[in-house]
């Protein structure tokens, strides 16, 4: 199974952010499982410009490549505002094909566990083609995190997280022949 790639998008690129570390223990979670090779992804890396602001497509040429390498995603999507962060919408906006027929899942953090972000997610990646498996990890920021900065995630969260690994493995797999 080493042959399907899993990117790990962090989609968040705000100061003092929490994401990374979410996004290093779904890495270290998910490496244990020998199914996949799995890679983050960090938005702020790829120094994407906001979408219609510019000619110069550096930025958006690389994350578009880097996605088209991939099979499948793990979103780690914090809410705000009861949404997505703009990072996130706008690296999903500057993308179409790489996206396509792939599958995702969820690990979405927030004062209700992220769930309010995780739906607005789910209804952009159903545009984009791109099938989101139904088990996904919702983290809150009162129990999962101490003085909402430093991750500490509940052990409980392990069993939801390799559920929505088998489930995005599964589909991964079947979407490849597809494409």
């Amino acid at each position: 199974m080493k042959n399907i790639k899993i990117g790990i998008i962090i989609g968040s690129t705000r100061e003092g952010r929490v994401s990374p570390q979410v996004g290093e223990w779904v890495k270290k979670e998910a490496s244990r499982r020998n199914d996949a090779e799995y890679e983050i992804l960090d938005v702020k890396d790829f120094n994407l410009p906001m979408l219609g602001e510019t000619t110069e497509k550096e930025g958006i040429t690389r994350w578009n490549k880097k996605l088209a390498e991939m099979d499948g995603f793990v979103f780690v999507a914090g809410e705000y505002n009861h949404s997505i962060t703009a990072s996130l919408k706008n690296a999903l906006d500057l993308a179409k094909e790489p996206w396509n027929n792939k599958a995702a899942g969820i690990v979405s953090y927030g004062s209700v566990g992220g769930a309010r972000a995780a739906e607005h997610l789910r209804g952009i990646l159903g545009e984009l083609q791109i099938a989101d498996v139904r088990t996904h990890v919702a983290l809150s920021m009162f129990t999962d995190f101490e003085n909402w900065a430093v991750f500490k995630p509940n052990p409980l969260h392990l069993n939801n997280l390799n559920g929505m690994l088998d489930q995005l493995i599964r589909w991964t797999i079947a979407l490849k022949t597809i494409r």
